[in-house]
């Protein structure tokens, strides 16, 4: 036990004395980072992983994502959670704005949602462009629907189509409407265990690998057009705010060189985010 007790001691002592031969310049490398608050089909999708090394390689500013539910990315980022919040609810985050929790917003990127379900199709829906009419069916069959039902940029998009075709989807929560509470991943791997249909983002469902017999079945609905904006969270509000840093992540983000980075990321050759930010190139 003493034995342990100094072996203890003597890591204590060997850190705090390596912290302490760090130069002022290694301490301020050390924590020049940021964190942004976003989704999980950014993380999911793998785009992060792809172009977050080139902005870091450029600027030396690690980035730290927090990856969660639209919903949930917001409120951390109003609590101050985060430097700069990047998330697909357009309105949500023009009331973010409006309150003065974040300073200006910005187009980044977008692609679409699309509804998958398995083969056998027991609604009817394959093939369909028109997303209300395709609910209907659904709900009019009363084929197993998974829903996030996490308040997620995905989830909100959901409920405004439901809420639009006036399928009152509260009334079959538990029956053949079931919310999951999880994430777009565990949300099409329950759909796919269930053998359910389900709302994804185009980008999310091209990364994931579970994908059994399911296939797109509704899909190119002006309705389904997924747009992601990027907001810097306002360090007068909150002082914590890494403004600098996180303003110059936006400016590369919504720049030549991020819109470029975001183009050039596909999977099995499909591109997954469109970028549409002020820096992108003209199609």
């Amino acid at each position: 036990m003493l034995r342990r007790r100094l072996l203890t001691l003597a890591a204590m002592l060997a850190l705090a004395a390596g912290l302490s031969a760090l130069s002022p310049n290694d301490t301020a490398a050390a924590e020049k980072f940021i964190i942004v608050q976003s989704t999980t089909s950014t993380q999911n999708s793998g785009l992060f992983d792809f172009i977050l090394p080139k902005f870091t390689k450029k600027t030396g500013i690690e980035v730290r994502v927090v990856a969660v539910g639209t919903g949930q990315a917001i409120k951390n980022a109003a609590n101050g959670d985060g430097d700069v919040l990047l998330v697909h609810a357009k309105p949500a985050e023009e009331k973010f704005v409006a309150a003065g929790e974040g300073v200006k917003r910005f187009d980044v990127m977008y692609n679409d949602f699309i509804i998958v379900g398995p083969e056998k199709d027991p609604a009817g829906v394959a093939g369909m462009k028109d997303v209300k009419a395709a609910l209907k069916k659904i709900a009019g069959a009363q084929a197993p629907f998974a829903s996030r039902g996490d308040d997620s940029g995905t989830h909100k998009k959901e409920q405004s189509l439901w809420k639009a075709t006036g399928v009152d989807v509260a009334k079959a929560s538990g029956g053949w409407y079931r919310e999951t509470g999880s994430g777009m991943g565990a949300t099409l791997n329950t759909a796919v265990g269930m053998g359910a249909y389900a709302l994804t983002d185009r980008a999310t469902w091209i990364a994931f690998k579970n994908k059994g017999n399911f296939k797109i079945a509704v899909e190119g609905d002006k309705d389904l057009f997924n747009q992601y904006g990027v907001i810097l969270v306002n360090p007068k509000k909150h002082g914590n705010v890494k403004a600098t840093e996180g303003q110059a992540f936006i400016d590369w983000l919504i720049g030549a060189e991020g819109q470029a980075a975001i183009a050039a990321y596909k999977r099995n050759g499909e591109q997954l985010f469109f970028p549409n930010g002020p820096g992108a190139k003209p199609s």
